[in-house]
């Protein structure tokens, strides 16, 4: 009986295997070679992240190293990144910034995510005074350039917050986003005849936005949650840049840029801005490069366009 069901599990798992590899979703995707490279760098940088929340000691590279260290030493076999202008090595800071940058960036997008598909399914089902209210109210949001109203709405929480205020502050701007594209994939899966022949059958609203549209619309989503992943760690690493997320001392990236720039750049320090820069710039590419490479896979028109 055992032996019978260890065959059995395995030819499940070997089914699931095969049903992944003849997945057409995943064969467009990995046949692309950006989306590929894209998440090989993903794959990397949450490697880089992982490692640096469970092994190195964030009190001891936050902290001034001041006799302990070299001040200001340029990159070498003993210090890769060089040090900082409180002797910290920077190598363990730059490190520990991609875990700040995949946490608060996925807590962004998911809120973001959650509010928005939220609000864009309910505008679509109901309509009428529901629609025009919901994005009426999306569009006021989106008439502001979003770094500009992120600015003003991080300035309202206090700072106590660090970089959770400029997290909400994101999330509220990415809000409309996801609701202007859910809604308008809601509207399109709306006008299938399924939908009216399972209201007939008496199915309740709420099964109905998620048993039904809510599927549909999960291509749009993935696209845009995954594009967004980028753009809100470039715009999380620009909040603290300016002063107004990471608190000082924080290994993250815009923190680091910013004292780079106006401490390092000057003096011909260029380390201080050069790798923080550096890791930033690559994971922001890694998503980007995965994002069209998932809209090029899930949109049949996009494809016939490329082929």
């Amino acid at each position: 009986m055992s032996t019978q069901t260890v065959q059995e599990g395995g030819s499940s798992t070997r089914s699931l295997f095969e049903r992944l590899r003849a997945s057409p979703f995943l064969s467009q995707l990995l046949s692309n070679r950006l989306a590929l490279a894209g998440i090989l760098i993903i794959l990397a940088m949450l490697a880089i992240a992982i490692y640096s929340r469970f092994a190195l000691d964030l009190e001891v590279i936050s902290q001034s190293q001041l006799g302990t260290n070299p001040n200001r030493a340029a990159p070498s076999l003993e210090y890769p990144f060089g040090t900082d202008g409180q002797a910290r090595d920077l190598l363990p800071r730059v490190a520990y910034g991609a875990w700040y940058a995949m946490l608060y960036g996925s807590i962004t997008v998911g809120a973001s995510t959650i509010l928005g598909v939220g609000m864009g399914i309910i505008a679509a089902y109901y309509g009428d005074v529901t629609d025009n209210v919901i994005m009426r109210s999306m569009d006021v949001l989106l008439a502001f350039p979003s770094l500009l109203l992120a600015l003003a709405l991080v300035s309202i929480f206090p700072d106590e917050l660090g970089l959770w205020r400029a997290v909400m502050a994101l999330t509220l701007v990415y809000t409309p986003r996801f609701a202007r594209v859910v809604r308008g994939a809601a509207l399109t899966v709306l006008e299938d005849e399924y939908i009216d022949a399972t209201e007939a059958l008496g199915a309740t609203d709420p099964r109905i936005l998620v048993r039904h549209i809510l599927p549909n619309t999960l291509a749009p989503i993935t696209v845009q949650s995954t594009l967004n992943f980028g753009l809100a760690i470039i715009d999380l690493a620009a909040l603290s840049f300016l002063g107004f997320g990471a608190s000082a001392g924080t290994p993250s990236w815009g923190l680091m840029l910013s004292n780079g720039v106006s401490l390092g750049l000057l003096t011909g320090v260029w380390w201080w801005s050069f790798f923080p820069g550096l890791f930033l710039a690559l994971t922001v590419l890694g998503f980007n490069l995965l994002g069209d490479g998932m809209r090029d896979a899930l949109d049949p028109r996009m494809r016939e366009a490329v082929d």
